[in-house]
């Protein structure tokens, strides 16, 4: 993956969504953070289950940063729980719908009976066509820092050879960013990868996202004109 994308015919080939505001939705209905979570798998699945008609080539999704470990010990757990739950119950949409899983981040860190179910969802996946990439134990900052050192080790350290070493390498140039909630910020994701991205910051809670909320901001990505710095 290069550090500037080609020139686009309009069409986004890899959108990227920071998918924020499980919490918040939880609190406006006096409910618990953890159905919050839930509520965001859900939209997880629709999201998924919906990406056919919409001409993505690879969609990523900010599932759980390196900072998330801040959080409380219970809330953790819960968040590892729902991912166990989601793995085993939506693997075989995955096959079925011919997406391909790529995970990125440091998720070979993560306890050992999930690292066990993503090596053979990777391996269930490995021939389909779409690409859903998770980020899991992910920080920009620290994947540009792997991805540096291993430059250094086989020559020059260059933006090429950098972008040649990032967890992205093999997904195709970012072309749009989306955070959820209503905050702007990139909170540490695609730092790299986001340098000629569109960004859109939109108020809709994660758990209340839907396939249609994509389909606008793909359509209203087609009408933007890209310079990449040019005039």
């Amino acid at each position: 993956m290069g550090d500037q994308p080609t020139q686009s015919d309009g069409r986004a080939r890899h959108v990227a969504i920071i998918m924020d505001g499980n919490g918040r939705w939880a609190k406006k209905r006096s409910l618990p953070r953890a159905i919050g979570h839930q509520r965001g798998v859900e939209a997880v699945r629709r999201l998924v289950r919906g990406l056919e008609p919409m001409g993505l080539d690879c969609l990523t999704l900010y599932a759980f940063s390196s900072e998330n470990w801040k959080r409380s010990e219970s809330e953790i757990d819960d968040l590892m729980n729902l991912m166990r739950k989601f793995i085993k119950s939506d693997l075989p949409d995955f096959v079925a719908n011919d997406v391909q899983l790529k995970i990125i981040g440091d998720w070979r860190s993560l306890a050992p009976d999930i690292v066990g179910m993503l090596e053979n969802a990777l391996e269930q996946t490995a021939n389909g066509s779409k690409k859903l990439a998770v980020a899991l134990n992910y920080g920009g900052q620290n994947e540009i820092a792997r991805a540096a050192a291993k430059a250094a080790e086989h020559g020059d350290i260059t933006s090429d050879s950098i972008a040649a070493n990032l967890d992205t390498h093999d997904l195709p140039p970012l072309d749009l960013l989306i955070r959820t909630s209503g905050e702007v910020r990139l909170s540490n994701f695609l730092l790299w990868q986001a340098a000629y991205a569109e960004m859109l910051f939109v108020d809709t809670l994660w758990p209340d996202f839907k396939p249609e909320h994509l389909e606008q901001a793909l359509s209203d990505f087609a009408q933007r004109e890209r310079r990449y710095g040019g005039r």
